[in-house]
């Protein structure tokens, strides 16, 4: 349904015929980490995102999955390690 209480308009699957079913009955404003991600608009009351109801959970534990602006960067092992018994045995049969 649409919302029709902080983002006017918006689709959100909180929303219902009674109101917002979020806790507490709105969502909550972006916080300093959301500076430049391409899911947050400006609303009438202020900037909010448009994928999730409360940003500052998404940034609890490090990088908001949902975020645009910020990738997480995970360390990648290039070499593998190799057993040396296999190792012997593979060149031993060549």
């Amino acid at each position: 349904m649409r919302c029709t209480s902080i983002k006017p308009g918006v689709e959100c699957a909180f929303m219902t015929a009674k109101g917002c079913g979020y806790k507490g009955g709105l969502c909550h404003q972006v916080i300093e980490q959301c500076t430049g991600c391409g899911r947050q608009g400006e609303h009438s009351s202020g900037w909010y995102c448009n994928a999730c109801p409360e940003p500052p959970l998404k940034w609890r534990n490090g990088i908001c999955n949902l975020a645009t602006h910020a990738s997480a960067n995970v360390a990648t092992e290039t070499k593998q390690k190799v057993n040396p018994l296999k190792a012997s045995k593979r060149a031993a049969g060549k």
